[in-house]
């Protein structure tokens, strides 16, 4: 059994002018403490927490007296943590330069440096004594707390200055189901624009819409870019400012966790456990090496293969849901699950729909690839342990050599994005239609 964590960011209600003055002074001089530590860090190679601390924790208590001692140590922490990502980035060579920069900071704050009064309201130490906040609660905030979520004794702060808020990161905890024995498989088959699932004998199209979302806002981009550069210049802080603002990565992220939701469910409710792919860890610089066009390159590089999943097993941990994620995807999509013979794809099909070249049969190219995950995990686990394993039966899977004259489901179901992907919250999409359909 696994601990399963999750972090909801609170807004607190508007900030008095003498309290939001205080908590602007704090970040000054928090920011102030990470950026000495980072810069001390890097150029002595220090990434340990408690070497920073020893040396750094003395010099920083005698500089800053008025702060309470504990914020020495979160920011030791999180300057420990800084450094460590940035040598490692500078290692592999992919630093941008040979310095750190300092650029958003988050107040850490242990147990110490601030306590909840109630559900609404909590109570942060600064250097102008113990001051009370009240929080804005959202829905989120109450489903976690209402649903036997513990809270963490860590969070973090950050100060809106343009609302005269602060952002609390507040984390919960809570060990996670434990995983049961599965009697079958869901396989998912990860692509650029739609996730393709096999539930119960039967073949999904989740339409995700990634590549329009990249495009879209890859266009957004390049023309904010010839606009500022020709009146700011490259480095203007407009242009950065107004990059800043495009929503691609929020976008994808509500995307990728309503389909991890949906599935993740639905082998809850079956008792079945997730089959998915291995891929490299660099699965997109392998897909663009040989590809010369500069659209698809950047398409592939943006896609989110590696992400969608990471949040399936993000949350399956949450529902006990066993996912195995090391099935090999070798000729997955090229093999016909019934003859083993190779599928012949031809351009004039659509290139996504081919021809068993030994039965005949018609197959779409997800639904090969999600057959195929199905019997390499089916053949694992009976290699493993036959008593327990899953089986075929019950499944319309069909040996016909009569040339498409197979009983076998080989074109999926196609569902939309605009039938499972609302901008509401989760709640909205599980109450969908799609949820009560009998996949």
């Amino acid at each position: 059994m696994v601990e399963v964590t999750r972090t909801v960011i609170v807004k607190s209600a508007p900030l008095s002018r003498s309290m939001f003055r205080a908590f602007a002074e704090l970040e000054a001089m928090y920011r102030n403490m990470i950026e000495q530590l980072v810069s001390y860090a890097t150029r002595s190679g220090i990434t340990s927490f408690a070497r920073l601390k020893a040396l750094k924790y003395g010099e920083l208590r005698a500089r800053y007296p008025q702060l309470p001692s504990h914020y020495a140590y979160t920011a030791c922490q999180d300057a420990s943590t800084r450094a460590k990502s940035f040598l490692r980035l500078k290692k592999r060579r992919l630093a941008e330069k040979n310095y750190p920069e300092v650029r958003r900071v988050s107040i850490w704050l242990d147990d110490h440096l601030w306590r909840m009064e109630s559900l609404t309201s909590i109570e942060i130490a600064t250097h102008k004594g113990w001051l009370g906040i009240e929080l804005e609660p959202h829905k989120q905030y109450w489903k976690y707390v209402n649903c036997g979520w513990k809270l963490a004794t860590e969070v973090k702060v950050r100060l809106d200055k343009r609302h005269r808020q602060l952002l609390m990161y507040l984390t919960f905890k809570r060990r996670g189901v434990e995983e049961c024995e599965p009697r079958g498989y869901i396989t998912i088959d990860v692509n650029e624009n739609h996730e393709a699932v096999l539930i119960d004998g039967t073949v999904y199209l989740f339409e995700t819409g990634f590549k329009d979302t990249v495009l879209g806002y890859s266009y957004r981009r390049k023309r904010v870019q010839e606009k500022y550069d020709e009146l700011y210049g490259v480095k203007g802080r407009a242009k950065k400012k107004v990059i800043r603002k495009l929503k691609e990565r929020k976008v994808k992220d509500d995307v990728k966790w309503k389909f991890a939701n949906i599935v993740v469910r639905e082998a809850k409710k079956r008792r079945c456990a997730i089959v998915l792919e291995k891929l490299p860890r660099q699965c997109q610089r392998e897909m663009i090496e040989d590809v010369k066009d500069e659209q698809l390159r950047h398409r592939l590089y943006q896609a989110c293969f590696k992400a969608v999943q990471k949040a399936i097993k993000e949350k399956a941990r949450e529902y006990g849901v066993r996912v195995e994620d090391d099935v090999d995807p070798k000729n997955t999509s090229k093999l016909c699950p019934i003859h083993g013979a190779k599928v012949v794809y031809k351009r004039e099909r659509g290139d996504r729909i081919g021809l068993c070249s030994k039965g005949g049969e018609r197959w779409h190219r997800d639904v090969v690839a999600c057959w195929n995950l199905f019997i390499k995990a089916l053949q694992r686990a009976r290699s493993c342990n036959g008593s327990s394993a899953p089986s075929l039966s019950g499944l319309s899977l069909d040996g016909s050599l009569v040339p498409l004259g197979s009983t076998a489901a080989h074109d999926p179901i196609e569902v939309p994005r605009s039938l499972w992907v609302r901008w509401k919250s989760l709640d909205a999409t599980n109450k969908h239609e799609l949820m009560r359909m009998s996949i």
